[in-house]
């Protein structure tokens, strides 16, 4: 391999690696909602007598349902579960694109479909269940952030697909 292209190798991996992150921390954090939640209210002074559209409001507001669902209704955490599980398994998948990113392009393509999708989803099924724009925004950017290394590394594969042939 000549230099050039273990160079475009090496930043293939890099952000792949960070993407695999990404996902990993993000499923990982999906477990503990309900502590997460509680040191966010905490940590913002969240007030559930706040003004709508507040976001300090809106986390009490959050704050609230998931400790009346988790009193009531425990087993609907279980579909946050598998929203956790969910995103390990998907990182999985990018492990091959790090490991061969040129025989893997389909990971990366997939990838970047996802991430496009979840602008959609946000705006859509967000405004459907009453979620406030700025969250749905702050959803958005997870598929425009993840995007970015995603579409840097896809054209860097198809780089050093040129360089291979």
């Amino acid at each position: 391999m000549s230099g050039e292209a273990a160079l475009f190798l090496q930043r293939i991996r890099v952000a792949v690696a960070l993407f695999i992150a990404g996902l990993v921390l993000s499923g990982l954090t999906a477990f503990p909602l309900r502590r997460e939640l509680d040191l966010l209210a905490t940590w913002l002074g969240a007030d559930a007598s706040a003004p709508d559209g507040n976001l300090r409001g809106w986390i009490a507001l959050v704050q609230r349902a998931l400790a009346i669902t988790g009193r009531d209704f425990p087993f609907l955490a279980y579909g946050t579960d598998w929203l956790a599980f969910g995103h390990l398994v998907i990182a999985l998948f990018f492990v091959g694109a790090w490991r061969d990113p040129v025989r893997n392009i389909w990971v990366l393509q997939a990838g970047l479909i996802a991430c496009a999708g979840v602008i959609p989803l946000a705006l859509i099924c967000g405004a459907i269940r009453g979620i406030p724009i700025y969250w749905r925004l702050i959803d958005c950017s997870f598929g425009v952030f993840g995007a970015i290394p995603l579409a840097l590394t896809l054209q860097w594969t198809r780089r050093l697909q040129k360089m291979m042939q």
